[in-house]
């Protein structure tokens, strides 16, 4: 394939509202269910295992870091297979990988149980979900050779079908939560059997178009692509900055109000934003500012969200209450909206960088180099948001990051 960023021609409108073939609806609502398991759990597990389990912050950060790195470092593995066995058998197993999981973090009390069901929910997904975002890649690229739209389109609603089920996961596991913390694990496998369950009897067994491509000699020519390569890392950053939702804002939150009650709301704010503002925003930015700007926008408000702590945080007081959370909210907001800005872009360019044959290959390294960025890059956040430093700092050091990334962005030949 040629290494050029996707086009961002204008479709006519009656191609931006044509209907998505039944393959692609699938997909798509795949996405959807996929979130509201995992999201039931994910949001509260920072504060199971601090407050529950006892865990330092620093462990907490390193065994959120081995949880996604475990899913997106480990894309890689699942997309080779993909490329090598097909769709569904990748799917249905990561399922039920996913299932086995969240049963086994109901009962984990220790360090060790706790690391070993977190490191399976992570690979669960490292298999079925590069399976899902290449095919849909794929589809895209060709409904758009065929008039049907940009592809950013499409993974704008895969984007979008993704925060829905995100929106409406943590408001599920809040209510669950109120049972225990285990009851919301065993819903979350519950939503998986019914995802398996589901997948089995739709999910073609062969797909038009897909060949099987060996898995000889495909990593070494990817290690070579610079280009591609200086895309996972921009895309990383932005992940490293996206997961501080699941470390630094409980953190916040805490803090301000002395409870994790409100964390439920501030999740809620992000799904619903996303769902909202995704396609519009994917639509604006591809019009007006192309590949490499919308990423730099997005990167550059993923930065100012964590500005808006540091210069917000000393305001609201530990224990002033609900209008303390006015910069975590604000934080939300900005972080979200870099990630709409970012991920859609992203996940589009892949196509134009990739050997042929190979996209679950490039699809999950994308997210691999990001997981190993993310993992690097957690433990060291947690003990930065616990260190002495003042309380600025930590905020700063974290706007930086994604802002310094803008330079990594790759450019057209």
């Amino acid at each position: 394939m040629t290494a050029q960023p996707p086009t961002t021609t204008t479709a006519s409108p009656a191609a931006q509202r044509a209907p998505l073939p039944p393959l692609l609806r699938l997909l798509i609502w795949t996405q959807f269910a996929f979130n509201i398991g995992f999201f039931a759990v994910l949001p509260f597990l920072a504060g199971h295992l601090g407050q529950g389990v006892g865990m330092a912050g620093w462990l907490v950060g390193l065994v959120l870091g081995l949880r996604t790195f475990s899913q997106q470092g480990l894309f890689v593995v699942g997309g080779i297979l993909t490329d090598r066995f097909g769709v569904r058998p990748v799917v249905l197993g990561g399922c039920v990988l996913r299932i086995a999981g969240f049963a086994w973090l109901a009962y984990a009390q220790g360090t060790w149980p706790v690391i070993g069901a977190v490191l399976l929910i992570g690979f669960a997904a490292a298999l079925f979900s590069p399976a899902v975002e290449s095919e849909v890649v794929r589809q895209a690229v060709a409904l758009e050779a065929a008039g049907g739209g940009p592809r950013t389109r499409v993974l704008a609603l895969f984007a979008a079908s993704g925060q829905a089920g995100a929106f409406a996961g943590p408001l599920l596991g809040a209510l669950l939560l109120a049972v225990d913390f285990r009851t919301a694990c065993l819903a979350g496998a519950g939503v998986f059997v019914l995802v398996l369950a589901g997948h089995a009897r739709l999910l073609p067994q062969h797909l038009p178009g897909r060949t099987r491509t060996r898995a000889r000699g495909g990593l070494t020519v990817l290690l070579r692509n610079r280009r591609f390569l200086a895309l996972c890392c921009a895309y990383g950053t932005c992940l490293l900055a996206y997961n501080q939702l699941y470390l630094a804002l409980p953190a916040e939150v805490r803090r301000v109000t002395g409870s994790q009650t409100a964390l439920a709301w501030l999740f809620a704010l992000s799904s619903l934003l996303a769902v909202t503002v995704q396609l519009p925003l994917t639509r604006w930015t591809a019009q007006r500012l192309g590949p490499r700007g919308s990423m730099a926008a997005g990167l550059l408000l993923t930065g100012a969200a964590f500005a808006l702590v540091a210069v917000g945080r000393p305001a609201a007081a530990t224990g002033s209450g609900p209008a303390g959370l006015l910069p975590a909210a604000g934080f939300v907001v900005l972080l979200t909206l870099g990630q709409l800005t970012v991920a859609p872009v992203a996940r589009a360019w892949v196509p134009d960088l990739a050997e042929e044959g190979r996209l679950g290959l490039y699809t999950g390294a994308l997210s691999s180099v990001s997981g190993l960025i993310v993992l690097l890059g957690s433990a060291t956040s947690g003990r930065l948001l616990d260190s002495a430093l003042p309380p600025a700092v930590p905020w700063l050091v974290l706007a930086a990051v994604p802002v310094a990334a803008i330079g990594l962005l790759p450019r057209r030949d």
